[in-house]
């Protein structure tokens, strides 16, 4: 039987559609509401291409045409990713740098057009820049190092000394106790700034750690709002939407013959404030009005 010429060409239509790679292949190590809403800014930033999610384990079923990006929600998806020989560059998201550096580290990779990330903790200036807003009056910037954040321990240096403040570090080895380190820390520093290190910074210590702070009246600027809930004074932070967003942008360009680059920190972001802590160390602070400021200050003149 022939087919009229009309019902031919719907059926080509069909045939291409169905053969039709995915242009990107979204990866998410795990299944939970911050991965879906990073997830759905990628898909809504690439409105009208074909994205196809999976969930890590569902990624060694996978048969079908290559994509012409990866993109890997948190570490996971990307240290699996780094060790397969694949046909498209691989853009790694939702996870912090110390933890992508490490993917690079054990898979032998090197960070560029074809294996890149976007980190999801914050640029050292960027949180230098709200201490200065505010606390004005804080210029000793408190650190503890541990293996995860020491490598960035040059890049805070130059940006405290760019800004005017001076930075009081103290490393804290992986057998030594938090707190020696926290007591010599809290008696030379105005401000406590924590960074992303699970050695230092985890379900176990920081409970301790805030309490303690709050007691010396030394602030802390924290790295997620769960730990301005928890009773640090405030943090500057980047939702996943916000980091989906952004990964979308890059995926889009990619898309239209751009290089993913080298990795590279948030764009947008949020300020989160604790109205209780601030209050009982005499300050008053409003998260939105330092979130305008600071991202007018980042804008320049």
């Amino acid at each position: 039987m022939r087919l009229a010429p009309l019902s031919l060409l719907v059926l080509l239509a069909f045939l291409a559609l169905g053969a039709r790679a995915n242009e990107v292949l979204l990866v998410s190590s795990e299944r939970s509401p911050a991965y879906q809403e990073a997830a759905d800014a990628v898909v809504a930033e690439l409105a009208r291409r074909e994205v196809l999610q999976l969930q890590l384990a569902e990624l060694p079923t996978y048969s079908g045409a290559g994509p012409r990006l990866y993109v890997a929600l948190g570490t996971e998806a990307c240290s699996q990713l780094a060790q397969q020989a694949l046909p498209a560059p691989v853009l790694c998201t939702l996870l912090p740098r110390a933890s992508f550096e490490r993917v690079l580290r054990e898979s032998g990779r090197r960070a560029g057009a074809s294996f890149s990330a976007l980190y999801l903790n914050q640029p050292p200036g960027r949180q230098l820049d709200l201490i200065r807003l505010a606390l004005p009056q804080a210029r000793r910037v408190g650190v503890l190092w541990g293996p995860d954040s020491v490598a960035n321990e040059a890049a805070l240096e130059a940006a405290a000394q760019a800004r005017g403040l001076r930075m009081v570090g103290v490393p804290v080895r992986p057998e030594e106790p938090v707190f020696a380190g926290l007591k010599k820390i809290l008696d030379e520093s105005d401000v406590l700034l924590a960074l992303a290190d699970p050695q230092i910074y985890n379900s176990n210590s920081i409970q301790n750690i805030l309490l303690t702070s709050f007691r010396a009246q030394v602030p802390m600027l924290a790295f997620s709002p769960a730990y301005v809930r928890a009773g640090a004074l405030m943090a500057v932070h980047s939702t996943p939407r916000q980091i989906g967003q952004q990964a979308g942008v890059l995926a889009r360009g990619v898309l239209q013959g751009q290089p993913l680059g080298q990795p590279q920190f948030p764009l947008q972001f949020d300020v989160s404030v604790n109205e209780h802590v601030a209050r009982s160390l005499g300050l008053r602070l409003d998260a939105a009005n330092l979130t305008e400021r600071l991202r007018r200050l980042e804008r320049g003149p």
